[in-house]
């Protein structure tokens, strides 16, 4: 096993929380950490998230193949470039303090910023505009606005889900990218996680519901969709 660079080393004691310093201290002791170790070693069934909270942590891991106990090739993971060792995530995200959310509240009123949505306050979830993953976090408790937003817990889980299957959240991990994404300021974007998309998030509340669900007959029996519906009317 190769010697661990002492760079790499010194920000592996910054890290405190459970889970990425139990994956931390595997590969210190063996030099690398495999999805079937992860799972049966440990007990994480989706190693990726594992792996995920080290590199939320500022350390940087390689993704690699070796052979599993029955021969099979699987993932594994071990540190990477010292070089790639972002100093603003080491120690983790930072707790957001709870002024926070009543400079947003005030800001942009209690709703959703994806569908614009209003809900009670403690249904609404602060979330960082652009990911904690590219973008890090600031020491302190004077946090710009700007940079987070309100999101309903559905939007937040779509939120999510969107930005880890898109190319520049994976690898490229381009400030620039993501402040022109759907995702991050849904009132002026160029695309949708990478996509060329326009994109509207409509929901349909109270009275409005009757409108919903006559949009639903008429997609019925014209054996299309609602969305495919809203467009015609639109045309």
């Amino acid at each position: 096993m190769n010697p661990i660079d002492k760079k790499l080393l010194e920000a592996a004691k910054r890290v405190t929380a459970h889970r990425p310093k139990t994956v931390i201290d595997h590969i210190i002791k063996y030099g690398f950490i495999s999805t079937e170790e992860l799972k049966q070693t440990y007990g994480y069934n989706h190693p990726p998230r594992a792996a995920g909270d080290v590199r939320d942590q500022g350390i940087p891991l390689e993704t690699f193949k070796v052979k599993g106990s029955d021969g099979r090739s699987l993932g594994a993971y071990r540190f990477g470039d010292p070089s790639k060792i972002e100093g603003g995530k080491l120690g983790g995200r930072k707790i957001l303090p709870k002024q926070l959310k009543k400079k947003l509240v005030e800001k942009f009123g209690a709703r959703c910023a994806i569908s614009t949505e209003e809900y009670d306050e403690s249904h609404l979830q602060i979330d960082h505009r652009i990911p904690y993953r590219i973008s890090g976090d600031d020491e302190g408790t004077d946090r710009n606005a700007d940079d987070f937003m309100l999101l309903s817990g559905a939007a937040q889980r779509q939120k999510s889900w969107a930005c880890e299957q898109c190319q520049n959240y994976l690898v490229n991990k381009d400030l620039t990218t993501c402040q022109s994404c759907y995702w991050a300021f849904p009132e002026k974007f160029t695309h949708v996680a990478m996509k060329q998309e326009r994109r509207v998030d409509l929901t349909f509340t109270g009275q409005e519901v009757k409108i919903y669900q006559k949009l639903e007959k008429i997609a019925r029996v014209n054996g299309s969709s609602i969305q495919g519906e809203i467009k015609k009317l639109i045309k």
